[in-house]
Order: C-alpha cells, then sequence, then structure tokens
C-alpha cells in the first residue's frame, strides 16, 4: 500500500501488456441466459456476453479527460491511455473472477465483461463488472483504491457508475441503487427497486435517476435515497435518463420516450416510436434527438414532443449520441457514424467502420471517440470524418 491508500499490485516485467488481475470466478448463466432470450425477442443484435478467445464481451464507452482516455476492452480490462501519445498510462487492469478469493498476478481463463463507462474524477476511475464489483482505481498510476463489496460479491453489474459530489452510485441486477462514499467505498445507502437495474443513473443537483426491469423510473433523495417520486411505463427501463431544463427525458422498452415534470414526475408528453429506446437521448437547440433500435433518430421539439424530423438510418441506435462540433453525432450498428442537424435537414455520414458500433460514443474538443466491437478505438474528426488514430486495445 502506498502512501495515498492505495493497493499497489505486483505487475511484473511484462511490458505495458503486463495485467493486474483482481479477481476471478464462474458467470452467471441465469442472467446471461435473460439477457440472450431479451435480445432474441427484440430482434436487437448486441454482443452481449459474445466469447472472444474464451473472454466475455461487454460495449463499454470511453470516458475522456483533459489527457486520457478510460475505458473497458472487449476483454474485460479497464485500459488508460494518453491522449495526445496513445500510450498506455499504466499496464491494463484485468478483472477476473477467482473462486478461491483475494488478489492475484496470475493470468485466468475467465476474465469479467464490462458493460458501464467508467466515471473518472481528478483523482480516481470507478468502474463496476459483471462480477457484481465496483472498482476505484488511481488515474496516475492504476493502483486499486477500494473495491466494494470488499468480500462476496453482488449480482451481476450491468450499467456504469456516475459520480456526484462526495458519492459515487451505480445500481445491479439485483434490483438495488447502491450510493457509496467516492473516496472510501464505504456503503452510504441502498434503494431497492422491484427488478433488476441495468441501466446508469443520472444525477441533477439533490435528485437522481433511475429506471428498471420493474417498468418504473425513480427520483431518489440523493442524501439518504429516499424516494421522491417514480413513474411507471409499460416496459423496461435500461436507458439513462436525460434532465435538461426542468425536464426528465427516458425511453423505455414499451417503446415510448417520455418527458416528465422534473419536480414532481407528471407527464408532460409521451412520443412511440416502432421499437425501443436503449440509449439515452441528447438535446441542441431545443430539439431532443432520441435514437431507437427501429433504426431512426427521432428528433422532437424537447418542449410540446412535435416530430421536427425522423432521420432514418436504416441500422438500429444501441449507442448513445454525443454533441461535437455543433452537431448530433450517432453511430449505428452496422458501423456508419452520421452528422445531424434537425433544423437544416442535414444527415451527413461521416465514417463507416468495418465494425459494429454498440458502444456510447465520446467527445472531447472536435473529436469523437468509438469503441468498436471488434475491440478497436477510433478518434474521427467531427466535422471531416477523418479517422485520426485508431488503436486496438485487445492485448497479444
Amino acid at each position: 500500500m502506498n502512501a495515498g491508500g492505495d493497493v499497489l499490485l505486483d505487475k511484473g516485467n511484462e511490458g505495458r501488456n503486463t495485467r493486474q488481475v483482481l479477481k476471478k470466478g464462474t458467470i452467471s448463466k441465469l442472467l446471461l441466459l435473460a439477457v440472450l432470450l431479451l435480445v432474441l425477442a427484440s430482434g436487437l443484435a448486441i454482443p452481449t456476453c459474445r466469447p472472444a478467445k474464451g473472454v466475455p464481451r461487454g460495449w463499454s464507452g470511453a470516458s475522456v479527460t483533459d489527457g486520457a482516455l478510460f475505458l473497458g476492452s472487449m476483454s474485460g480490462e479497464l485500459v488508460a491511455i494518453d491522449k495526445d501519445t496513445r500510450q498506455r498510462l499504466w499496464p491494463d487492469i484485468l478483472f477476473e473472477k477467482k473462486q478461491s478469493g483475494g488478489f492475484t498476478c496470475a493470468q485466468g481463463t475467465e476474465a469479467v465483461a464490462i458493460y458501464g463507462t467508467p466515471a473518472v474524477t481528478a483523482e480516481l476511475v470507478y468502474i463496476t463488472g459483471y462480477n457484481g464489483k465496483m472498482y476505484a482505481v488511481n488515474t496516475e498510476t492504476g493502483a486499486l483504491r477500494w473495491v466494494y463489496p470488499r468480500e462476496d460479491e453482488l449480482d451481476p453489474v450491468i450499467g456504469g457508475p456516475v459520480v456526484a459530489g462526495d458519492k459515487v452510485y451505480f445500481g445491479g441486477s439485483d434490483g438495488k441503487l447502491y450510493a457509496l462514499d467516492a473516496a472510501t467505498g464505504d456503503r452510504l445507502w441502498v434503494f431497492e427497486s422491484g427488478d433488476k437495474i441495468w441501466g446508469t443513473p443520472a444525477v441533477n443537483g439533490s435528485t437522481l435517476y433511475i429506471g428498471s426491469f420493474d417498468k418504473k423510473l425513480y427520483a431518489l433523495n440523493v442524501a439518504d435515497g429516499s424516494l421522491k417520486w417514480q413513474f411507471e411505463t409499460e416496459g423496461a427501463i435500461v436507458a439513462t435518463p436525460l434532465v435538461y431544463d426542468g425536464t426528465v427525458y427516458f425511453g423505455s422498452f414499451d417503446r415510448n420516450l417520455y418527458a416528465l415534470n422534473e419536480a414532481d414526475g407528471s407527464l408532460r408528453w409521451k412520443y412511440q416510436a416502432r421499437n425501443w429506446f436503449w440509449s439515452c437521448p441528447v438535446i441542441a437547440d431545443d430539439i431532443i434527438y432520441a435514437g431507437s433500435v427501429d433504426g431512426k433518430v427521432h428528433a422532437l421539439k424537447a418542449e410540446s414532443g412535435e416530430v421536427v424530423i425522423v432521420f432514418d438510418l436504416e441500422s438500429p441506435v444501441s449507442s448513445s449520441p454525443v454533441l461535437a462540433a455543433g452537431n448530433v453525432i450517432v453511430a449505428v450498428e452496422a458501423g456508419q457514424v452520421y452528422s445531424l442537424e434537425a433544423g437544416t435537414r442535414q444527415k451527413r455520414e461521416l465514417v463507416s467502420l468495418e465494425d459494429n458500433i454498440y458502444a456510447p460514443l465520446a467527445s472531447s474538443e472536435g473529436v469523437i471517440y468509438i469503441h468498436s466491437a471488434d475491440d478497436v478505438l477510433y478518434a474521427v474528426d467531427a466535422r471531416s470524418g477523418a479517422t485520426l488514430w485508431s488503436l486496438e486495445l485487445e492485448s497479444e
């Protein structure tokens, strides 16, 4: 342990591809089956736990800071990349489940899929795993600061964490929303919904918003987890809510996009598409852009839900879009990335990758970061569509 309280794991002398193995064990077959059944029922082609070289795969997006990128690789590693040099900041951290417990540096055979995008502060990066644990890692060194729970494990965690103030929040397949002390990992409070939580929470001021498979969106007090209000839909909710100008926007598996009053949860409007809303929408110039697995992006007036234009992208949208270079940037599962502008009704293809895209997009300073299903990270100019660089993440 160093002076900062981090657990320093022996990395050996294998160079930048050395893996720090945290924990390993068996994967929940029941939840895997549930994922597959859900995907098959919807016709949505998501690589839930598609094996590659014996390793389960997730769809983590990238978190961008001033100088670095943090994301979960398809092979179950936390990767930290210098934005300028594209070199690893520290050796990739491989999260594994180990039935014997404890920490080890031996490479195992069953890694932990990472679905959620990491949350990053100046000091720590937080990441959740399918093994039912959250890890806090030093952003400078990659040393483990803490893990929750410290012993045993929760049900699998699909959604990512969110940090707000001195707390970090995440939901699990056990139907619970956890609030931890961001510095120590101590549990502060727990809220229990009626079914699995697969989404990433959203926090605005003193309120946290989270959806559940029990078809409800919950508004919770961040101080103690007490319920402020709840709103029930007709389908499971996995999309991260978007809070804008006193309104909470979110999509449901009942094919509706909802707009609720932030104060009391009353319905302002709802809009129905032909299939699920899986991703988090974005708002530009008071127009909300919501991608659906019906292959379209629905651009609606944020105030009323009135349709401005529906962009037909001819492939499901499960990746959350971003704002960059003054436009909305959307990726479709088939690998195309588009720049959209509802006011001018402009749809422009920026780039077409020879790979599928499921992970949320990230953007910074006019650059879009795309994590493809082949475990390649692309940096694309948001204006020209030029690929600035690409980096294969999977270790040899």
